[in-house]
C-alpha cells in the first residue's frame, strides 16, 4: 500500500505541474495576442525587407532652339513615422510640443481640413504607432518647400518622422502645340472597359532613352507601409534629353492657321506640315481633330501619317513618271473635251470643273487639275505595261512606310497594276488620285524633293540626343534619292507647279504675294474607315514649296470636311491655310525686311513674355486681362498667346541646366541666374532676346553668361 500511495502522489504532482504549466502557456498566449499583439506584429513586419526600384527622372523633349516641349515636374508623397524615436523620446515631448502648431500650419496652407481635424487624425495615428501615415500625396515642389518650413517638420526627419518619396508628372509647357507628335500620355478605353494610358509620338518612339535606368532601394516593411533603409540605395540613371527639329514659332503659325479654317467650316480634322527643303527637318507638324461631338479641336491623332486617297496632289507623280519614261514630252497636248466628261481607256472620267479649252498641254493639265488630261497622260505612257508605273511609285517612296523617326507608321496601299487584276483601270484611276493610299508626309517628301532640285531628303524630327547637355548622338540629313528624275523632267515639273499659282487652280488664292509659290491643289471624295463616296465627305489639300525661285521650306495642308460641307475644294480650304503659313514664315525667317502681307487677326507669335509668375499675374490682374492659368508651380512662368488665348504656363527650371530666360526683363533674368550661381553680363535694353548659353545646356557655378536685350 505504501508503494501505491507513493506512486499516486508522484502522478498527482506531475499532473498538477502539467496543468499549471498549460495555464501559464495559455495565459502568455492571451497576453501576447490581445495585449501585445500590435507590438509583436510591428516587430515581425520590421524583419521583412525588399529591394524596390527607384524610377529615374524622364528626359526632356526640347524644340530646336531649346524650349521645353515635354518635361517632368517633381511630385512628392509625404508620410510620417509616428513611432520614430524623436517623436517618442521623453514621453513624446517633441510630439506634444509641436503637434498643435503643426496642425494649424497644415490647415492654414492646404485649407482642406480644420486644425482640430488634423490634430485628431495625428493623435489617432500616434496612439496606434502608425509607421507609414500618409500625410499628403502628389504635392508640387513649391508645396513641399513650404511644408519643410512647418513646425515639427523643420526639426528634420529623425525628430519629425517625415518620410518623403519623390515621383514625377509629365507636362507639356506649350499645351496644344505639336502635342500628338511629342506624344504625351493619352487615355483610351481598353477591351475590359477600363481607361488606360498609352504613350505615342516621340514619347513612345524614344521611350527607353527618355526613361533612363531605374535605381534600387532597400525598404523595410513596417506596420502600415514600407520605410526606406538608409544607406542601402543605388542611384537611378536619368533619361536622355531629346532635341527636336520643331520650331515653336512655325508650329504656332501652322496650328493657328489650320485651326481657324477647321473651325470656320466645322471640319472633321486637318493636318499641316512644314519641312526644311535642304535638310528634311520637320519644322512644324499640326494635327487637329474634332474632340468627340464637341466643337473644339485637339491633337488627337497623327493625321500627317494617316494614309488616304490623296486626290489631285498625286497628279505630279503621273507627270514625273510619264516624262521620265520618255514617251511623253514637255508641251505634249492632250484632249480634255469641252464637257468635263470623257472615256479614257476603260474608265469614264469626270473633271471637277470645265477646262479653259478642249486641248491642254501636259503642264496645263497639272495647272488646271484635269482628271481627264492626267488619265490620258498615264494611259499613253504606261497603258501597254501598267506594272512599270509601280517602279516609279517605288522610286518616289510611295509604296513603303514614311522613314520619319516615329513608331507605328501606317503602310501605304496601292491597287494592283497587273493586267489580270484590272491594271489599266487602276492605272488611269491612280493618275488623278484614287486607287492609291498615301500619307501627307509621303507626298510632302516628294514635293520637297522637287523644290530641292530633285534630291529627296528623309524627313526627321530629332536633331540630337543629349545627356546632361552633352551631345551623344547627332542626326545628320539623309538622302533617300540623289535624283528622283531627269533634269528636263524636273524643270518641267517646276514650271507646271508654278503655273498652278499663276494661271491655274491656285491663281485666286495666291495673287499679290510678295514671293512666288509653287504647288498643287487637291480634292478627293473620301471612302475609308466606314465612310463611302455616297457620304459626300471630301479631303481638300495643297502641297508645295516657297519661295519658288529659291525654295527654303515645303508645306502640305490636308483638311477633311464634314458630310455635306458647302466648301470642299483644295483651292478653297487648304490653299488659304498654306498661304497664311508661307507668308508668316517667309516674313519671319526668309526675308525679315519684307512687311507681312497677310492681313487678318493679330499674329499670336507676337505675344511672348516671361518672368516671375507672381509679377505676370499682378500685371494681368491690374489690366483686367483674362488668361488661362496652366502653371504647375509658382516661381517662373511664360505667357504665350496661342489661338488668341493668353496662356500662363510654367517656365521649368532644373538644377545644373541652363534655363530659358528669353522674353524676361533684366531684373527677373538676373535674379533667376544669380540664384543659380551664374555671373550675368547684360547688353542693351528691353527684354532678353539672346543668351550666350543655350537653354538646356549644362553650366558650372560661377560661369559667366551674356544676355542681349532688345
Amino acid at each position: 500500500m505504501e508503494v501505491k500511495k507513493d506512486i499516486l502522489w508522484r502522478v498527482y504532482l506531475c499532473f498538477i505541474g502539467i496543468v499549471v504549466l498549460s495555464v501559464m502557456v495559455l495565459g502568455k498566449a492571451v497576453v501576447i495576442q490581445k495585449l501585445q499583439g500590435e507590438h509583436w506584429r510591428s516587430m515581425s513586419d520590421s524583419m521583412h525587407q525588399k529591394i524596390v526600384e527607384i524610377n529615374a527622372d524622364r528626359g526632356t523633349i526640347f524644340s530646336e532652339d531649346g524650349q521645353m516641349l515635354s518635361t517632368s515636374l517633381p511630385q512628392f508623397d509625404i508620410y510620417m513615422d509616428f513611432k520614430a524615436d524623436g517623436l517618442r523620446d521623453k514621453g513624446g515631448k517633441v510630439y506634444n510640443t509641436y503637434i498643435d502648431s503643426f496642425a494649424i500650419a497644415m490647415a492654414g496652407y492646404f485649407k482642406d481640413k480644420t486644425a482640430k481635424e488634423y490634430r485628431a487624425e495625428f493623435d489617432k495615428a500616434y496612439a496606434k504607432g502608425n509607421r507609414y501615415y500618409s500625410l499628403k500625396k502628389k504635392i508640387s515642389f513649391e508645396d513641399y518647400k513650404a511644408l519643410r518650413e512647418f513646425p515639427l517638420i523643420s526639426l528634420g526627419k529623425n525628430k519629425s518622422g517625415i518620410v518623403v518619396e519623390q515621383t514625377s508628372k509629365r507636362i507639356a509647357p506649350f499645351g496644344l502645340l505639336a502635342n500628338r507628335t511629342i506624344g504625351l500620355s493619352r487615355e483610351y478605353v481598353n477591351s475590359d472597359g477600363k481607361v488606360r494610358k498609352m504613350n505615342v509620338g516621340l514619347e513612345m518612339s524614344y521611350d527607353s532613352l527618355l526613361n533612363g535606368r531605374s535605381g534600387q532601394r532597400l525598404v523595410r516593411y513596417a506596420s502600415g507601409g514600407a520605410v526606406p533603409v538608409q544607406g542601402f540605395e543605388v542611384e537611378p540613371e536619368d533619361g536622355k534629353d531629346i532635341y527636336t527639329t520643331l520650331d515653336i514659332n512655325m508650329q504656332d503659325v501652322a496650328e493657328t492657321a489650320l485651326l481657324r479654317m477647321l473651325q470656320s467650316i466645322h471640319a472633321e480634322y486637318g493636318t499641316a506640315i512644314v519641312m526644311e527643303t535642304k535638310t528634311g527637318k520637320i519644322k512644324a507638324i499640326a494635327n487637329l481633330g474634332r474632340n468627340g461631338q464637341d466643337t473644339t479641336y485637339w491633337e488627337n491623332d497623327n493625321y500627317a501619317l494617316r494614309v488616304t486617297e490623296p486626290g489631285s496632289t498625286i497628279k505630279i507623280v503621273s507627270f514625273l513618271a510619264s516624262l521620265d519614261k520618255g514617251n511623253v514630252k514637255p508641251g505634249d497636248l492632250f484632249e480634255v473635251g469641252s464637257t468635263g466628261r470623257m472615256q479614257v481607256g476603260p474608265r469614264p472620267i469626270t473633271d471637277a470643273h470645265r477646262m479653259p479649252k478642249p486641248v491642254l498641254s501636259i503642264e496645263e493639265c497639272i495647272a488646271h487639275s484635269s482628271n481627264v488630261g492626267m488619265g490620258r497622260v498615264a494611259l499613253k505612257a504606261f497603258g501597254k505595261e501598267p506594272t512599270e508605273f509601280k517602279e516609279y511609285l517605288d522610286k518616289y517612296h510611295l509604296t513603303k512606310k514614311s522613314p520619319i523617326d516615329l513608331s507605328a507608321i501606317p503602310r501605304p496601299s496601292v491597287a494592283p497594276l497587273e493586267a489580270s487584276h484590272g491594271g489599266v483601270m487602276n492605272l488611269v484611276t491612280m493618275a488623278f488620285g484614287y486607287a492609291i493610299q498615301v500619307s501627307p508626309m509621303q507626298l510632302l517628301t516628294l514635293y520637297n524633293a522637287i523644290g530641292n532640285n530633285g534630291v529627296m531628303m528623309s524627313p526627321y524630327l530629332v536633331n540630337s540626343i543629349r545627356n546632361n547637355g552633352v551631345v551623344i548622338k547627332q542626326t545628320q540629313p539623309t538622302v533617300l534619292e540623289q535624283q528622283i528624275c531627269k533634269p528636263a523632267t524636273l524643270e518641267a515639273a517646276k514650271r507646271a507647279l508654278e503655273l498652278v499659282i499663276t494661271e491655274g487652280s491656285g491663281k485666286g488664292v495666291f495673287k499679290d504675294m510678295p514671293f512666288l509659290v509653287a504647288g498643287k491643289t487637291g480634292t478627293a471624295q473620301v471612302a475609308d474607315r466606314g465612310i463611302g463616296y455616297a457620304n459626300r465627305i471630301y479631303q481638300a489639300s495643297f502641297a508645295g514649296y516657297f519661295p519658288a525661285n529659291n525654295p527654303q521650306y515645303s508645306c502640305i495642308v490636308v483638311i477633311r470636311t464634314k458630310a455635306g460641307s458647302g466648301l470642299y475644294y483644295g483651292g478653297q480650304l487648304a490653299a488659304p491655310v498654306f498661304r497664311e503659313i508661307a507668308t508668316k514664315i517667309y516674313s519671319m525667317y526668309v526675308d525679315r525686311k519684307t512687311p507681312k502681307m497677310y492681313e487678318g487677326a493679330a499674329d499670336s507669335t507676337s505675344y511672348f513674355y516671361a518672368g516671375s509668375s507672381t509679377g505676370i499675374k499682378n500685371v494681368l490682374g491690374f489690366l483686367d486681362m483674362r488668361y488661362v492659368d496652366s502653371l504647375q508651380q509658382n516661381s517662373w512662368a511664360t505667357m504665350y498667346a496661342t489661338n488668341y488665348k493668353r496662356i500662363l504656363q510654367t517656365n521649368v527650371v532644373k538644377d545644373n541646366l541652363m534655363p530659358n530666360v528669353r522674353g524676361m526683363g533684366l531684373r527677373d533674368a538676373i535674379k533667376l541666374l544669380e540664384d543659380m550661381g551664374l555671373r550675368v553680363n547684360a547688353r542693351g535694353s528691353g527684354k532678353v532676346a539672346v543668351q550666350s548659353i543655350q537653354p538646356g545646356a549644362p553650366f558650372r557655378k560661377g560661369q559667366a553668361i551674356v544676355l542681349s536685350l532688345a
